[in-house]
Protein backbone atom coordinates (compact mmCIF):
# COMPACT_ATOMS: atom_id res chain seq x y z
CA UNK A 1 0.00 0.00 0.00
CA UNK A 2 1.05 3.64 -0.07
CA UNK A 3 0.92 4.73 3.30
CA UNK A 4 1.19 8.39 4.82
CA UNK A 5 2.20 8.96 8.28
CA UNK A 6 1.28 12.32 9.58
CA UNK A 7 4.32 13.28 11.68
CA UNK A 8 7.79 13.04 12.01
CA UNK A 9 8.87 12.31 15.36
CA UNK A 10 10.37 9.06 17.26
CA UNK A 11 7.14 7.35 16.97
CA UNK A 12 6.55 8.71 13.05
CA UNK A 13 10.31 8.12 12.02
CA UNK A 14 9.96 4.16 13.82
CA UNK A 15 6.34 3.59 12.20
CA UNK A 16 8.08 4.53 8.78
CA UNK A 17 10.93 1.98 9.03
CA UNK A 18 8.64 -0.66 9.98
CA UNK A 19 6.14 -0.05 7.11
CA UNK A 20 8.71 1.06 5.12
CA UNK A 21 10.26 -2.59 5.69
CA UNK A 22 7.37 -4.23 5.55
CA UNK A 23 6.94 -3.50 1.73
CA UNK A 24 4.66 -0.60 1.49
CA UNK A 25 5.53 2.97 -0.21
CA UNK A 26 5.56 5.67 2.74
CA UNK A 27 4.98 9.40 2.50
CA UNK A 28 6.41 10.92 5.88
CA UNK A 29 4.79 14.28 6.55
CA UNK A 30 7.12 16.44 8.70
CA UNK A 31 5.75 20.02 10.48
CA UNK A 32 9.81 21.14 9.69
CA UNK A 33 11.16 20.95 6.22
CA UNK A 34 14.74 20.33 7.13
CA UNK A 35 13.69 17.35 8.77
CA UNK A 36 12.04 16.42 5.25
CA UNK A 37 15.09 17.48 3.55
CA UNK A 38 17.63 15.12 6.00
CA UNK A 39 15.20 12.17 5.72
CA UNK A 40 15.40 12.59 2.21
CA UNK A 41 19.30 13.45 1.66
CA UNK A 42 20.84 10.76 4.32
CA UNK A 43 17.51 8.25 5.20
CA UNK A 44 17.70 9.21 8.50
CA UNK A 45 15.76 11.44 10.40
CA UNK A 46 18.39 14.55 11.85
CA UNK A 47 15.78 15.22 15.09
CA UNK A 48 14.63 12.16 16.24
CA UNK A 49 16.14 8.51 16.57
CA UNK A 50 19.27 9.12 14.07
CA UNK A 51 20.73 6.06 14.11
CA UNK A 52 17.94 4.29 12.49
CA UNK A 53 18.48 3.93 8.78
CA UNK A 54 15.10 4.72 6.76
CA UNK A 55 14.40 2.32 3.83
CA UNK A 56 14.80 3.99 0.33
CA UNK A 57 10.44 3.04 0.16
CA UNK A 58 10.06 6.06 2.90
CA UNK A 59 10.33 10.07 1.65
CA UNK A 60 9.54 12.66 3.34
CA UNK A 61 8.10 16.27 2.78
CA UNK A 62 7.05 19.06 4.25
CA UNK A 63 3.62 19.21 1.85
CA UNK A 64 0.41 17.82 3.17
CA UNK A 65 -1.03 17.55 -0.19
CA UNK A 66 1.80 15.60 -1.18
CA UNK A 67 1.73 13.70 1.72
CA UNK A 68 -1.46 12.57 1.68
CA UNK A 69 -1.90 12.12 -2.87
CA UNK A 70 -3.15 8.71 -3.88
CA UNK A 71 -2.48 7.43 -0.22
CA UNK A 72 -4.32 3.81 0.28
CA UNK A 73 -4.22 4.86 4.42
CA UNK A 74 -2.98 7.36 6.49
CA UNK A 75 -1.43 7.18 10.13
CA UNK A 76 -1.75 9.80 12.67
CA UNK A 77 1.20 9.52 15.30
CA UNK A 78 1.40 13.65 16.12
CA UNK A 79 0.85 14.41 19.77
CA UNK A 80 -2.86 14.70 20.82
CA UNK A 81 -3.10 18.21 21.60
CA UNK A 82 -2.24 19.04 17.62
CA UNK A 83 -4.48 15.83 16.04
CA UNK A 84 -7.52 18.05 15.58
CA UNK A 85 -5.05 21.13 13.53
CA UNK A 86 -3.20 18.50 11.65
CA UNK A 87 -6.55 16.32 10.74
CA UNK A 88 -8.00 20.02 9.69
CA UNK A 89 -5.28 20.42 7.03
CA UNK A 90 -5.43 16.89 6.06
CA UNK A 91 -9.29 16.96 5.38
CA UNK A 92 -9.15 18.92 1.39
CA UNK A 93 -6.34 15.91 0.72
CA UNK A 94 -7.82 12.90 1.75
CA UNK A 95 -9.96 10.85 -0.20
CA UNK A 96 -13.28 9.85 1.42
CA UNK A 97 -13.48 6.31 2.87
CA UNK A 98 -9.46 6.34 3.22
CA UNK A 99 -9.06 4.48 6.28
CA UNK A 100 -6.90 6.33 8.96
CA UNK A 101 -5.64 4.98 12.49
CA UNK A 102 -4.57 6.90 15.09
CA UNK A 103 -1.70 6.22 17.02
CA UNK A 104 -1.71 9.59 19.33
CA UNK A 105 -2.04 8.92 23.36
CA UNK A 106 -4.62 11.35 24.83
CA UNK A 107 -7.51 13.17 25.73
CA UNK A 108 -8.65 16.07 23.47
CA UNK A 109 -8.66 19.83 25.92
CA UNK A 110 -12.34 21.56 26.56
CA UNK A 111 -14.19 18.65 24.01
CA UNK A 112 -12.37 15.58 26.29
CA UNK A 113 -12.78 13.49 22.97
CA UNK A 114 -10.99 10.64 22.82
CA UNK A 115 -8.44 10.59 19.18
CA UNK A 116 -10.91 8.45 17.20
CA UNK A 117 -13.52 11.18 18.16
CA UNK A 118 -11.79 14.00 17.20
CA UNK A 119 -10.73 12.70 13.90
CA UNK A 120 -14.40 11.41 13.22
CA UNK A 121 -15.53 15.22 14.29
CA UNK A 122 -13.34 16.79 11.32
CA UNK A 123 -12.93 13.94 8.93
CA UNK A 124 -16.18 12.46 9.48
CA UNK A 125 -16.60 8.64 8.53
CA UNK A 126 -15.96 6.99 11.73
CA UNK A 127 -16.25 3.49 10.39
CA UNK A 128 -12.88 3.94 8.80
CA UNK A 129 -11.64 5.13 11.72
CA UNK A 130 -8.95 2.85 13.91
CA UNK A 131 -6.65 3.05 17.15
CA UNK A 132 -3.39 1.67 17.33
CA UNK A 133 -1.92 0.95 21.29
CA UNK A 134 0.49 -0.73 23.52
CA UNK A 135 3.67 -1.51 24.73
CA UNK A 136 6.04 -0.34 22.10
CA UNK A 137 8.39 2.06 22.51
CA UNK A 138 9.66 3.49 19.61
CA UNK A 139 13.34 3.11 20.24
CA UNK A 140 12.42 -0.91 20.28
CA UNK A 141 10.42 -0.66 17.55
CA UNK A 142 12.82 0.73 15.57
CA UNK A 143 15.56 -1.72 16.50
CA UNK A 144 13.27 -5.09 15.69
CA UNK A 145 13.03 -6.13 19.16
CA UNK A 146 10.39 -8.26 19.54
CA UNK A 147 6.63 -6.31 20.40
CA UNK A 148 3.02 -6.79 20.30
CA UNK A 149 0.26 -4.45 19.64
CA UNK A 150 -3.17 -4.13 19.13
CA UNK A 151 -5.26 -2.07 16.93
CA UNK A 152 -9.12 -1.48 17.40
CA UNK A 153 -12.03 -0.44 14.48
CA UNK A 154 -16.07 -0.53 14.72
CA UNK A 155 -15.30 -1.55 11.62
CA UNK A 156 -13.29 -5.88 11.61
CA UNK A 157 -12.56 -4.65 7.55
CA UNK A 158 -10.64 -1.55 8.60
CA UNK A 159 -9.23 -3.72 11.74
CA UNK A 160 -7.43 -6.42 9.71
CA UNK A 161 -6.65 -3.85 6.82
CA UNK A 162 -3.74 -2.22 9.47
CA UNK A 163 -3.32 -5.34 11.02
CA UNK A 164 -1.58 -6.82 7.78
CA UNK A 165 -0.32 -3.41 7.39
CA UNK A 166 1.80 -3.38 10.49
CA UNK A 167 1.98 -7.05 11.16
CA UNK A 168 6.09 -8.64 10.68
CA UNK A 169 7.73 -10.98 12.21
CA UNK A 170 9.34 -8.82 15.25
CA UNK A 171 5.53 -6.87 15.63
CA UNK A 172 2.56 -8.39 16.14
CA UNK A 173 -0.56 -7.39 15.89
CA UNK A 174 -3.85 -8.21 17.34
CA UNK A 175 -7.63 -6.69 17.02
CA UNK A 176 -9.92 -5.92 19.27
CA UNK A 177 -13.24 -3.90 18.80
CA UNK A 178 -13.09 -2.08 21.94
CA UNK A 179 -12.00 0.98 20.44
CA UNK A 180 -12.85 3.26 23.84
CA UNK A 181 -10.78 0.70 25.99
CA UNK A 182 -8.09 1.06 24.08
CA UNK A 183 -7.81 4.56 23.64
CA UNK A 184 -9.01 5.37 27.16
CA UNK A 185 -5.75 3.14 28.70
CA UNK A 186 -3.36 4.78 26.29
CA UNK A 187 -4.13 8.40 28.11
CA UNK A 188 -4.49 7.10 31.33
CA UNK A 189 -1.74 5.04 31.65
CA UNK A 190 0.88 7.84 30.70
CA UNK A 191 -0.20 9.68 34.03
CA UNK A 192 0.36 6.28 35.90
CA UNK A 193 3.22 6.53 34.82
CA UNK A 194 4.34 9.99 35.78
CA UNK A 195 3.31 9.05 39.45
CA UNK A 196 5.80 6.32 39.03
CA UNK A 197 8.35 8.50 37.61
CA UNK A 198 7.51 10.08 41.08
CA UNK A 199 8.09 7.59 42.79
CA UNK A 200 11.52 6.55 41.33
CA UNK A 201 12.63 10.39 42.12
CA UNK A 202 11.59 10.20 45.55
CA UNK A 203 14.02 6.92 46.20
CA UNK A 204 11.42 4.76 47.08
CA UNK A 205 11.61 0.80 45.81
CA UNK A 206 9.95 -1.45 44.18
CA UNK A 207 7.06 -2.07 46.95
CA UNK A 208 5.83 1.06 45.98
CA UNK A 209 5.67 1.05 42.20
CA UNK A 210 4.26 -1.88 42.18
CA UNK A 211 1.32 -0.42 44.22
CA UNK A 212 1.29 2.56 41.96
CA UNK A 213 0.93 0.54 38.94
CA UNK A 214 -1.94 -2.05 40.64
CA UNK A 215 -3.77 0.85 41.93
CA UNK A 216 -3.65 3.05 38.97
CA UNK A 217 -4.91 -0.07 36.51
CA UNK A 218 -8.04 -0.09 39.02
CA UNK A 219 -8.89 3.25 38.68
CA UNK A 220 -7.99 2.83 34.65
CA UNK A 221 -10.59 0.46 35.17
CA UNK A 222 -13.10 1.91 37.05
CA UNK A 223 -13.47 4.86 33.64
CA UNK A 224 -13.32 2.65 31.38
CA UNK A 225 -16.38 0.71 32.79
CA UNK A 226 -18.47 4.19 33.58
CA UNK A 227 -17.84 4.64 29.84
CA UNK A 228 -18.67 1.31 28.97
CA UNK A 229 -15.69 -0.08 28.00
CA UNK A 230 -14.83 -4.37 28.03
CA UNK A 231 -12.85 -4.69 31.42
CA UNK A 232 -10.38 -7.23 29.50
CA UNK A 233 -8.87 -4.87 27.69
CA UNK A 234 -7.71 -3.24 30.63
CA UNK A 235 -5.65 -6.94 31.22
CA UNK A 236 -4.76 -6.68 28.09
CA UNK A 237 -1.47 -5.05 25.64
CA UNK A 238 -3.42 -1.47 25.96
CA UNK A 239 -4.22 -1.65 29.31
CA UNK A 240 -1.45 -4.15 31.71
CA UNK A 241 0.81 -4.58 28.70
CA UNK A 242 1.34 -0.86 28.06
CA UNK A 243 1.30 0.04 31.68
CA UNK A 244 4.12 -2.42 32.66
CA UNK A 245 5.96 -1.03 29.37
CA UNK A 246 5.33 3.15 30.56
CA UNK A 247 6.25 2.68 34.40
CA UNK A 248 9.24 0.73 34.27
CA UNK A 249 11.15 1.67 31.16
CA UNK A 250 14.22 3.68 30.46
CA UNK A 251 12.76 4.50 26.93
CA UNK A 252 9.35 5.83 29.28
CA UNK A 253 9.14 10.03 28.34
CA UNK A 254 6.38 10.23 31.39
CA UNK A 255 8.33 7.78 33.83
CA UNK A 256 11.20 10.49 32.97
CA UNK A 257 9.32 13.39 33.66
CA UNK A 258 8.04 12.32 37.45
CA UNK A 259 11.40 11.44 38.27
CA UNK A 260 12.31 14.68 37.18
CA UNK A 261 9.69 16.65 38.71
CA UNK A 262 10.18 14.55 41.79
CA UNK A 263 14.19 16.25 41.73
CA UNK A 264 12.81 19.99 41.77
CA UNK A 265 12.50 20.01 37.51
CA UNK A 266 9.65 21.15 35.74
CA UNK A 267 7.69 20.09 32.12
CA UNK A 268 9.68 22.79 30.72
CA UNK A 269 12.63 21.34 31.83
CA UNK A 270 11.59 18.19 30.76
CA UNK A 271 10.88 19.56 27.25
CA UNK A 272 14.06 21.45 26.60
CA UNK A 273 15.97 18.48 27.30
CA UNK A 274 14.56 15.77 25.48
CA UNK A 275 12.44 18.16 22.67
CA UNK A 276 9.62 15.25 23.32
CA UNK A 277 6.39 15.72 25.11
CA UNK A 278 5.03 13.68 27.60
CA UNK A 279 1.67 12.51 26.94
CA UNK A 280 0.52 12.58 30.39
CA UNK A 281 1.38 15.76 31.51
CA UNK A 282 -1.76 16.77 29.42
CA UNK A 283 -3.74 13.40 30.27
CA UNK A 284 -3.34 14.30 34.20
CA UNK A 285 -5.85 17.34 33.36
CA UNK A 286 -7.82 15.77 30.30
CA UNK A 287 -8.53 12.37 32.06
CA UNK A 288 -9.08 14.01 35.52
CA UNK A 289 -11.85 16.27 34.00
CA UNK A 290 -13.18 13.17 32.27
CA UNK A 291 -13.81 11.42 35.38
CA UNK A 292 -15.20 14.25 37.37
CA UNK A 293 -17.29 14.65 34.51
CA UNK A 294 -18.30 10.82 34.73
CA UNK A 295 -18.56 11.29 38.99
CA UNK A 296 -15.22 8.64 38.79
CA UNK A 297 -12.88 8.69 41.13
CA UNK A 298 -9.01 8.67 40.06
CA UNK A 299 -7.01 9.77 42.90
CA UNK A 300 -3.36 8.63 41.48
CA UNK A 301 -4.35 10.92 38.56
CA UNK A 302 -5.64 13.54 40.47
CA UNK A 303 -2.71 13.52 42.82
CA UNK A 304 -0.35 13.74 39.96
CA UNK A 305 -2.61 17.12 38.36
CA UNK A 306 -1.83 18.82 41.32
CA UNK A 307 1.72 18.12 41.39
CA UNK A 308 1.84 19.11 38.06
CA UNK A 309 -0.15 22.45 37.88
CA UNK A 310 -0.95 23.25 41.65
CA UNK A 311 2.55 23.44 42.91
CA UNK A 312 1.52 20.05 45.95
CA UNK A 313 5.26 18.64 46.99
CA UNK A 314 4.89 15.11 45.90
CA UNK A 315 5.88 13.90 49.70
CA UNK A 316 2.43 15.77 50.25
CA UNK A 317 0.34 13.88 47.64
CA UNK A 318 1.79 10.37 49.35
CA UNK A 319 0.32 11.21 52.06
CA UNK A 320 -2.90 12.48 50.36
CA UNK A 321 -2.84 8.63 48.60
CA UNK A 322 -1.82 7.06 51.59
CA UNK A 323 -4.33 8.83 53.87
CA UNK A 324 -7.36 7.87 52.32
CA UNK A 325 -10.40 5.93 53.68
CA UNK A 326 -9.90 2.48 53.72
CA UNK A 327 -11.55 0.52 51.48
CA UNK A 328 -12.40 -2.79 49.73
CA UNK A 329 -9.78 -3.60 46.64
CA UNK A 330 -12.29 -4.13 43.84
CA UNK A 331 -14.28 -0.50 45.03
CA UNK A 332 -15.94 0.49 41.88
CA UNK A 333 -14.71 -2.22 39.50
CA UNK A 334 -18.49 -3.56 39.57
CA UNK A 335 -17.27 -7.18 40.41
CA UNK A 336 -19.91 -7.65 42.52
CA UNK A 337 -23.92 -7.68 42.20
CA UNK A 338 -25.57 -5.10 41.55
CA UNK A 339 -27.06 -2.66 44.17
CA UNK A 340 -23.91 -4.12 46.36
CA UNK A 341 -20.84 -2.66 44.98
CA UNK A 342 -18.11 -2.54 47.41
Amino acid sequence: MRIAIMGAGSWGTAVSWLLGNNGHDVALWCHEAHVAEGVNAEHRNPQYLKDVHLPESVRATPDMADALAAADAAVMVSPSHVVRSVAERMHPHLADGTPVVSLAKGIEAGTLMRMTEVLADVLGGVDRLAALSGPNHAEEVSKGVPSATVVASSNPDVSRLFQDAFMTSFFRVYTNEDVVGVELCAASKNVIAIAAGISDGLGYGDNTKAALMTRGLAEMSRLGRRLNANPLTYMGLAGMGDLIATCTSKHSRNRGLGELIAQGGTIADFEERTHMVAEGATSCVTVDELARREGVELPITHQVRQILYENKPPTDAVESLLGREARDELHGMGLVEDGEEA
